[in-house]
């Protein structure tokens, strides 16, 4: 089974670009999704989440809160790694597994959207990777309303990640995803049709 990549910084639209290759007919395996499932209440990356960033970081339910995990790792780098190191092992392996199940399930293509490809010198482990960008001022209104925080703190956390036109010329495609949703659509529709036809190699 071949595999790629698709990345983009925060706010750029890459889940929703993502939705868009699984309707194109190509599965993608959904890496914050694993990370979900591996930090849920019961799950040992959850318990050491708590350990080291306190017990203020949990919901009442004794599930993670994102968000205020989130304004905590996004404001030291330090901590943005001590949570990679509890989290990551756990995340790659379930990847492998959902890999695996496609593969065992007959489909030729797989997508594993991922935040950190680049980050962490993971482009090689793909035939190649898909940037998802936008304009600037896009990106900073779409994380201040998906997520609710002032646009001060919205940028802060867009700055504290790798710059997206530096993701876009480390990719081997790119799709903006500043304007309509059929533009977008067209440009992951004709992305997804060299996806199919590719080789190893090529």
């Amino acid at each position: 089974m071949r595999v790629f990549g698709l990345t983009g910084g925060i706010g750029t639209g890459k889940s929703t670009v993502a939705e868009m290759f699984r309707e194109e007919g190509i599965p993608v395996v959904d890496a914050d999704r694993i990370a979900r499932e591996v930090t849920a209440p019961g799950q040992p990356s959850c318990g050491e989440i708590a350990r080291t960033f306190g017990e203020g970081v949990l919901l009442p339910g004794g599930g993670i809160d994102r968000v205020k995990l989130g304004d905590i790792v996004f404001a030291d780098p330090a901590k943005r790694a001590a949570l990679e190191e509890i989290t990551h092992p756990a995340i790659a392996a379930g990847i492998s597994d959902a890999l695996s199940r496609l593969e065992s399930g007959g489909h030729p293509v797989a997508i594993v959207e991922a935040a950190l490809i680049h980050e962490k010198g993971r482009g090689g482990l793909f035939e190649s990777v898909i940037a998802v960008r936008c304009g600037k001022v896009l990106q900073v209104r779409r994380l201040v309303a998906r997520d609710g925080i002032p646009e001060e703190q919205a940028l802060r956390r867009i700055a504290s990640q790798m710059d997206q036109e530096e993701k876009a010329r480390a990719s081997e495609h790119v799709i903006d995803n500043s304007g309509n949703p059929e533009s977008t659509r067209a440009q992951v529709r004709a992305i997804a049709a060299v996806l199919k036809r590719a080789r190893p190699g090529t």
